[in-house]
């Protein structure tokens, strides 16, 4: 167990430091993925490792998002423990049957005997006008198979500790990486290899509404709280890190606390991930609750390439302002 302190730290350095010391404390952790070597990453987020590690531990792919995920399992079966990068996550479409039929399901089969110690990272979200098929958040599509765990971090220290919990876990990890997050700067920023996965955190302490969301939703959280502090409206924001496994119990004391949630996702809204934060909330703290459960999300179109629309389809804080003046909150 190691922490240290960088005095200033992006979310892009903050997961390349977490690959590099995964590297360096582990002779079994190798990258695998298109143009991760020379060129270092569609990002950046690689950039230098291959002059460090060498191309045997950082190795340059085909084009084929099934033969580099396929790779990875296999690999993690024998005793490695790959990091496979996905340039973008609308291309792990290409990977579903490695993912869901395979690496989830090998511990089950093999009653135990084997383990799939692997990590798949993707960038997701939307943001940057780059269309339909280079901005999807599709987290409900893995958090649906048994077997899998999701990963979202929201803030840089989350961008490291997550990383390197999900690279040390026995089990495959989807490690979800928003575009909109890689520019993000903190201070001071405390690096530790002790977090664990499954673990969520209340943000912001409130008393009268609870947020519910991940990734870049915590930031548009964050806005909002503002406005409504403003009016006098308290609000509660929990982030919850991994959306596999759920830490349901912080969700729910949050929401039982308050009375009254939202649930704030950048994804389809139909089967989402919100769907399903929305449904255990209504199930567990139907007593406690004031008003429905509310849902904020993209829309169910594809993802415009027009910034403006593009802009339209985002989940956003005004969206969540309106949720809470349909709940009863008088918010100017």
């Amino acid at each position: 167990m190691s922490t240290r302190i960088e005095p200033q730290l992006t979310f892009l350095d903050a997961i390349r430091a977490a690959l590099r010391d995964a590297l360096r404390a582990d002779p079994s952790v190798v990258l695998l993925g298109e143009d991760i070597g020379v060129y270092g990453g569609a990002f950046g987020v690689t950039r230098g490792l291959i002059a460090e590690f060498g191309e045997k531990r950082v190795r340059d792919c085909p084009i084929s998002e099934a033969a580099t995920v396929g790779v990875a399992v296999g690999a993690a079966m024998v005793g490695l423990r790959p990091v496979a990068e996905i340039m973008f996550m609308d291309f792990i479409s290409l990977a579903v049957d490695a993912l869901t039929n395979h690496a989830a399901k090998i511990n089950y089969m093999f009653n135990g005997q084997y383990h799939v110690p692997m990590v798949v990272r993707a960038p997701m979200g939307a943001g940057r006008g780059y269309g339909p098929s280079h901005s999807q958040s599709l987290l409900a599509w893995f958090a649906h198979v048994p077997g899998i765990k999701v990963v979202a971090p929201a803030s840089v220290p989350d961008a490291y500790s997550l990383l390197r919990a999900a690279i040390a876990d026995p089990n495959p990890v989807l490690f979800l990486e928003h575009k909109q997050l890689y520019s993000l700067v903190a201070q001071n920023v405390v690096l530790t290899d002790e977090d664990r996965l499954g673990t969520a955190r209340v943000v912001r302490e409130g008393k009268d509404l609870t947020i519910i969301s991940m990734a870049q939703g915590v930031g548009i959280a964050r806005e909002a709280a503002g406005v409504l502090s403003a009016c006098g409206v308290e609000t509660e924001i929990v982030d919850v890190r991994t959306v596999r496994p759920l830490d349901t119990a912080t969700v729910l004391a949050a929401c039982a606390k308050t009375g009254r949630a939202i649930v704030l996702t950048e994804e389809y809204p139909f089967c989402s991930v919100a769907s399903e934060l929305a449904a255990t909330i209504q199930e567990h703290c139907w007593s406690s609750l004031k008003a429905p459960v509310a849902r904020v999300t993209g829309e169910d179109t594809s993802i415009p390439c027009a910034l403006a629309m593009e802009g339209a389809w985002l989940p956003t804080k005004e969206k969540i302002i309106e949720r809470a003046r349909c709940m009863g909150f008088r918010v100017e």
